[in-house]
């Protein structure tokens, strides 16, 4: 179960470097690169007899004669910019845009190798799930593809990504899933391990994995330092393994679900548990590359988190007049905790407002978890009829939120049989895929241009 949580999306099937981490296992495992490399009987005094600037590369590729343009990189190449808000270093762009090569070739082969299984995916199918894109931006597709033009790419690199993702996925139902099997004792002692883990912690865990060898692992190793320092800055994690991860789980923006620090390889796990929730850590040396892992959430197993409890809440709130100095915004804020100090229990909401002037808005169904982190830990400990103490900011003035009532969770069970056995299907399913890919990059004809 060590490398289970890094081939959860299978079925989904991530379109970016499946075989990579395979190969680069092989070549950083103890006493395997070694062997590999006496086999070529590589002289050590060597000379290169053609200099190259490794800085020099050309952004397009014919893959088995089918073209990748410059359009099509710098497209790709815009949507990555667009999920960092437009702020990428000239150094970063250019790495990035090796790696969206990288990620078209691969696309390319997918949809190659599929059509040579007689799967295609049609227009309208292609369509459909552009509408589905487009509706999470809440934009008609006509829209959306207008939105793309604007910001340099388009519709049809987006497209082109879906279409390899879901011709992929087919492929390997058609020709991978069917030969995989999984035994009822193997599920059963995995569930025999989850009921004897009950209570230790679970983290909701996303991961960008980079493949590397000994002979690049500095490269990668700042490529990854980069990646993060862009993140921190306000860049999409899952945007960024979407387009870069190596492992199975690109296809989903590198969440790896909820995971066990004993699902993890060991770095992995100590480095999950030295970080707080909504932090970044990385880059963590692995067998076969570095990985960055996202810790969004924290839970203990197979126990009910008391953050998924219901509320029944008011919120009571007074905005600043416009003009209001510190002094009278301090003693606004003052008499507000005051009168909330002296609070009766939901029922003496209305007169309180009433008093000060403020607003009361109901919401009867608000899990503690969607409140903002400051919030949780005080509302755990609040009981029914109590307040929070005043919070706020300049801009939207000062306010509480008033407990009126809490449906607590239940406590939380085991997957089902099945959950789990097509979890382990998945796993077994995206090991094969990633040899599947490397196999086919290995047979195909690519010139670079």
């Amino acid at each position: 179960m060590k490398t289970a949580a890094f081939r959860r999306a299978a079925k989904a099937s991530s379109v970016r470097c499946l075989g990579m981490a395979l190969l680069a296992l092989a070549a950083a495992t103890p006493g395997t690169a070694q062997n590999a490399t006496d086999s070529l009987k590589l002289p050590e005094d060597l000379t290169i007899f053609e200099d190259r600037d490794p800085n020099l590369h050309k952004p397009t590729a014919v893959v088995n004669g089918q073209i990748i343009t410059k359009t099509d990189v710098d497209q790709r190449m815009a949507l990555i910019v667009l999920a960092n808000g437009g702020k990428i270093a000239d150094e970063e762009l250019a790495r990035l845009r090796l790696q969206v090569l990288r990620n078209l070739i691969d696309e390319t082969l997918q949809i190659q190798e599929a059509a040579a299984n007689d799967i295609t995916i049609t227009k309208p199918e292609l369509e459909e799930s552009f509408a589905r894109v487009a509706t999470n931006f809440r934009q008609t597709p006509k829209d959306f593809a207008k939105y793309l033009t604007t910001k340099g790419s388009s519709a049809a690199s987006i497209s082109r990504q879906i279409e390899a993702e879901t011709a992929w996925s087919r492929l390997l139902r058609r020709k991978v899933q069917p030969f995989v099997n999984v035994s009822q004792e193997e599920v059963k002692a995995v569930i025999d391990k989850l009921n004897a883990s009950k209570g230790a912690d679970e983290y909701r865990v996303g991961e960008i994995y980079l493949s590397a060898t000994p002979e690049n692992a500095d490269q990668i190793f700042g490529n990854a330092r980069n990646i993060i320092d862009q993140i921190r800055q306000g860049g999409s994690f899952a945007a960024y393994a979407r387009q870069f991860s190596e492992a199975s789980t690109a296809a989903v923006g590198g969440d790896l679900g909820w995971v066990r620090a004993g699902q993890l390889p060991d770095a992995l796990a100590q480095a999950v548990a030295e970080i707080q929730v909504g932090q970044i850590a990385g880059p963590v040396a692995i067998p076969g590359g570095y990985s960055i892992v996202f810790l969004s959430d924290k839970r203990k197993v197979l126990t009910a988190d008391p953050r998924d409890a219901v509320l029944s809440l008011k919120q009571i709130s007074i905005i600043f007049p416009k003009g209001t100095g510190e002094a009278k915004a301090n003693a606004i804020v003052k008499t507000f905790g005051e009168q909330m100090k002296g609070l009766q229990g939901c029922g003496s909401v209305a007169d309180i407002a009433a008093k000060l002037g403020a607003d009361v808005i109901d919401n009867d169904n608000v899990k503690i978890r969607d409140l903002p982190a400051p919030l949780q830990p005080l509302m755990l400990d609040l009981q029914v009829g109590q307040a929070t103490p005043p919070f706020g900011s300049p801009d939207s003035g000062v306010r509480s939120l008033v407990l009126c009532g809490r449906d607590d969770p239940q406590d939380a069970g085991a997957p089902s049989f099945e959950q789990i056995m097509s979890q382990i299907e998945d796993e077994r399913v995206n090991k094969r895929a990633r040899i599947y890919l490397r196999d086919l990059r290995r047979d195909a004809i690519i010139d670079y241009n």
